[in-house]
């Protein structure tokens, strides 16, 4: 399966429907939350941190908006959070993730910090939040393990104010074919060895490049945000293809 076949939501090994895979996916976030942290950043080689600095750029017109309120979905263990409450100390700034071994990671950051930022527990696809009640929704490194992007992409749009806006990061698909062969091989055979001996769980890791081979690439998500009804939709390539930042307002 290539890309483009998979627009739907993602696919773990052994599920069948929506319910099972967000099952799945929650189960696999509560096994490595506490290392996750450490990993990411190992296996990444660092180069998330450029990626978040890149976000937080293109989103701080909105966290300077007078009253401005931010919510970090899929926010994991809080690093985009706590990043956007230190860029904007008068933004109100939530976090919400699915996965309550995440959100008590998270918590211990900002108890740490003495952050202001706020968490609650939610699945990204049904948010208990009001119609038009935020300004800005992130969402790093999440959006891939939704069970469904349409929905989940409505849902945005549904809690966003007017003139609101969202940012996507999220893994993508390399261009070039050295740099693509060069990834491959990265993220199919030492990805899964040192993530397996490091967390303990070589499914996890194993199913990292899975859902980033199936995700949609960058050009075909920024065509369902526009069909989800964002406009002035835009992405830009991080790292020759590996990430993708996605920007749309409501």
């Amino acid at each position: 399966m290539n890309a483009s076949e998979n627009t739907g939501g993602t696919t773990p090994p052994g599920t069948g429907n929506e319910e099972q895979a967000a099952t799945w996916v929650r189960q696999m976030f509560s096994t490595v939350a506490p290392k996750y942290d450490l990993l990411n950043h190992l296996l990444s080689f660092n180069v998330d941190r450029g990626w978040r600095r890149r976000l937080l750029e293109r989103v701080q017109p909105v966290l300077a908006r007078p009253g401005a309120i931010a919510l970090d979905l899929c926010c994991g263990t809080g690093d985009v959070l706590l990043e956007l409450q230190e860029a904007a100390a008068a933004t109100a700034v939530f976090g919400a993730d699915f996965c309550h071994p995440m959100l008590v990671e998270a918590e211990r950051k900002i108890a740490k910090r003495g952050s202001a930022s706020r968490l609650f527990e939610s699945d990204a696809l049904n948010m208990p939040l009001r119609a038009g009640s935020v300004d800005l929704v992130t969402i790093a490194f999440g959006f891939r393990n939704l069970a469904n992007y349409t929905a989940g992409l409505r849902e945005l749009l549904r809690v966003l104010k007017p003139r609101g806006m969202v940012a996507i990061l999220e893994f993508s698909h390399p261009r070039g074919v050295l740099l693509s062969a060069s990834y491959g091989f990265y993220s199919n055979v030492l990805l899964p060895l040192v993530g397996a001996a490091m967390s303990g769980s070589r499914e996890a890791y194993t199913y990292l490049p899975d859902s980033i081979r199936k995700f949609p690439r960058a050009e075909e998500l920024a065509g369902m945000m526009r069909d989800a009804g964002f406009h002035d939709v835009s992405y830009e390539l991080l790292t020759g293809g590996i990430a993708a930042l996605h920007i749309g307002r409501k």
